[in-house]
């Protein structure tokens, strides 16, 4: 059974920082693109961050230089560091995990940016 759990969110002010982590089960992670999108309510999925089995990251325009994915095989594991939050950064943030042949979504986890 594919598991994805994020962790991680909560309440932050603005400019403030997060570290969100996804823990994977049930897929052979190392060998995956893992995603990262957000979701508010009325909208579709963002795209937020990606990071393929060999590293290679990209990043929506919107988290450039803020946002910093990164993975860690060993423990099945992929994190996004995210900086200097905006209140348009509250979200419900989940993982992905893109293993070609099927697709895995996690549960999310609510980032919300507040004074």
């Amino acid at each position: 059974q594919v598991q994805l759990v994020e962790s991680g969110g909560g309440l932050v002010q603005p400019g403030g920082s997060l570290r969100l982590s996804c823990a994977a089960s049930g897929i052979r992670f190392s060998i995956g693109t893992m995603n990262w999108y957000r979701r508010t309510p009325g909208k579709q999925r963002e795209f937020v961050a990606r990071i393929t089995r060999s590293g290679s990251t990209n990043y929506a325009d919107s988290v450039k230089g803020r946002f910093t994915i990164s993975r860690e095989d060993a423990k099945s594991t992929v994190y996004l560091q995210m900086n200097s939050l905006k209140p348009e950064d509250t979200a419900v943030y989940f993982c992905n995990a893109d293993m070609g042949y099927r697709s895995y979504d996690g549960q999310g986890t609510q980032v919300t940016v507040s004074s």
